[in-house]
């Protein structure tokens, strides 16, 4: 959640800053604001809302600072409103702070604080680190700034990223981080420091990202990097092989409908990386290039997920995967409720842990959990913790034994959609992976599930080619819509929670996504004119199963729309979303598409911000 940045340099701070909230504002847009130093002074202009807002201020002033920090908000504490706008002040106006996280303690020490004097102007948790920084600051020790920080550091409890100016030392930005990301990037005689690399991309693609408990001061002269405890690190930089290109709209009206055109793209990708295309069913060598630990495949007899969100709808499939072609139980948790109530250790188990940024506070936490889990339980650690992301850079890499990349490239759009599939094919890969390994399946069904798979991009855009146009006029008829089901079985259950998210994330509309056979057991007390039913009925197993229940819901008078294969002869639906005859197997990644598209397209119609949807955020980084 929340955006920061920061830049210290040669160039005028403010225009960087607030391209890099541009950026950045996917991760929040309940308000924004930037603090400059201008003659001994902080400066700082706060709107509530949108970043544009804060874009009308500014463009009424001028400023030649060279040195600013920057915010946009995805409200925790307190309501969205100006006066909860980062920066935040010390009551002197010296010292001005930006933060993502939460600070788990800010009532006690907020309490403290009023009981010494301090004044607050703002209901947030961050506003008490300005003030104790004010508070331990004192200009007649050696390195005051940084020692007022570090001593501030540590009496916060929780989860932070921070940014820090001091009208004293107008050529110091100092930043920090624990449990929230933080990257630094490197310029000639300028440097840079935001939550995501998006806002450095067209700046720099040197970077450099802070872990947890570390502390860095940014000067023109150079960047130096301490732990909390004062040490000095010593650590290199790596550069991106990122182009600004990839995180602009080229020539789509938003960036959601241009990460679904990419998803063909990104299934290539991620084939091409793990696939061997040379792969001969008399061969010896595995078919996958996974290249993971043996600790991870010896004695396996379980796997255990956690993730949340669309991470966790990509996860069941992943269970059906496992299950199917491995032959391993699999279990999937919600991260969030795993923290508190973890399944019993079991001997034997993989986990995996599944988050599109590789920063999921929950999703981390589990993780964390789960490894001490295994250290208390056999006195030492034993390799078995996986994690799937599209960020290998990120904190979940730091915790894991291993990341399986999933190579969807950078995702601005708030609803996930090309992350959510290449999510879907690193299970595939991983499933073929185990199952060839365990001797599961036979060598002729590697070779019919590698073609399959390598169909996949072709069929997709297929989709993208012949029913886009179909969808968005089918889309005109839902303006005044309240409610939709979406219904599916089996391995495209999942599609129907994917289906029903997407809808309800950027159009709010209300959408459930149930199991087919379960639409009589309650759910179908909620069926009549006024509820449109989507059913995901293509070819294979559960197909008739699916047509009968959609009889029952046209029973009600709901009506029906279905995701069907080309040529599909049953007239049940009123609509049909058409993907190609595909093997049931590999339909997920071809029924979701229809669905991106129809979600997209109501919410577009209704005149909605598509890529930035109310009360939401792309990475969620607290709990």
């Amino acid at each position: 959640m929340c955006g920061i940045v920061g830049y210290i340099g040669t160039q005028t701070a403010i225009d960087i800053l607030v391209h890099g909230l541009e950026k950045l504002e996917y991760r929040g847009y309940d308000s924004a604001g930037v603090a400059t130093i201008i003659e001994n002074q902080i400066h700082s202009v706060k709107a509530k809302g949108k970043l544009y807002n804060l874009r009308s201020k500014l463009e009424k002033e001028s400023s030649i600072a060279k040195i600013g920090i920057g915010h946009t908000r995805w409200a925790t504490h307190g309501k969205p409103e100006e006066y909860n706008a980062h920066p935040h002040l010390d009551g002197q106006g010296k010292i001005a702070v930006v933060q993502n996280g939460i600070i788990e303690n800010y009532q006690e020490l907020r309490q403290q604080l009023k009981t010494e004097g301090c004044e607050f102007v703002s209901d947030t948790d961050t506003e008490v680190i300005p003030h104790l920084i004010a508070k331990y600051y004192n200009p007649e020790v050696d390195d005051a700034f940084m020692s007022a920080v570090n001593k501030t550091i540590s009496r916060l409890d929780g989860a932070f990223a921070i940014a820090v100016l001091c009208v004293d030392f107008p050529d110091e930005l100092i930043v920090a981080r624990q449990n929230a990301p933080l990257t630094i990037g490197f310029g000639q005689g300028e440097f840079y420091c935001a939550s995501d690399v998006t806002a450095l991309v067209h700046h720099t693609t040197t970077i450099l990202t802070l872990e947890n408990g570390e502390i860095a001061r940014l000067t023109p002269l150079g960047v130096e990097i301490y732990d909390f405890s004062g040490q000095r690190l010593r650590k290199a930089p790596r550069t991106l092989d990122w182009s600004p290109v990839t995180v602009e709209k080229q020539g789509f009206r938003h960036f959601m409908l241009k990460e679904i055109h990419e998803q063909p793209a990104v299934v290539r990708t991620c084939l091409e990386a793990y696939i061997n295309s040379n792969w001969e069913p008399n061969s010896n060598e595995n078919p996958v290039n996974l290249n993971l630990s043996p600790h991870i495949y010896e004695d396996l007899e379980h796997i255990q997920i956690v993730a949340c969100g669309t991470s966790w709808h990509a996860s069941l499939i992943g269970k059906y995967l496992l299950e199917q072609i491995a032959q391993i139980p699999t279990f999937v948790e919600y991260a969030s409720e795993f923290r508190y109530s973890p399944t019993p250790i079991m001997r034997n188990t993989a986990t995996i842990g599944v988050t599109q940024s590789g920063e999921t506070a929950d999703t981390i936490a589990a993780l964390e959990m789960e490894k001490q889990r295994r250290i208390i339980a056999t006195n030492e650690y034993r390799p078995g913790i996986l994690g799937i992301t599209n960020r290998p850079e990120s904190t979940l890499a730091t915790i894991v034994d291993q990341v399986i990349n999933t190579y969807a490239g950078i995702e601005i759009g708030v609803a996930a959609t090309k992350t959510f599939l290449a999510q879907v094919m690193s299970f595939y890969v991983l499933a073929l992976d185990l199952g060839y390994r365990r001797q599961k399946i036979s060598a002729q069904r590697v070779m019919e599930i590698i073609n399959g798979l390598s169909q996949l991009p072709n069929q997709m855009e297929q989709i993208l080619h012949s029913e886009e146009e179909k969808i968005k006029e089918l889309a005109s008829d839902f303006p005044d819509t309240r409610d939709f089901i979406f219904i599916g079985r089996g391995i495209n259950f999942p599609i129907a929670l994917e289906g029903a998210l997407k809808l309800k994330e950027i159009s709010y509309i209300h959408a459930e996504g149930y199991p087919a056979g379960e639409m009589k057991h309650g759910p179908i007390a909620l069926l009549d004119a006024h509820v449109p039913v989507v059913a995901i009925a293509v070819s294979g197993s559960v197909y008739e199963k699916v047509i009968s229940n959609a009889q029952e819901a046209k029973a009600r008078d709901a009506r029906l729309i279905g995701v069907v294969v080309e040529n599909d002869t049953e007239d049940i639906f009123q609509d049909k979303l058409v993907i190609p005859e595909v093997d049931e197997l590999f339909s997920p990644v071809l029924s979701v598409i229809p669905l991106q598209l129809l979600s997209y397209y109501i919410a577009s119609l209704r005149g909605l911000d598509v890529d930035q949807p109310r009360n939401l955020a792309k990475s969620v980084t607290v709990e």
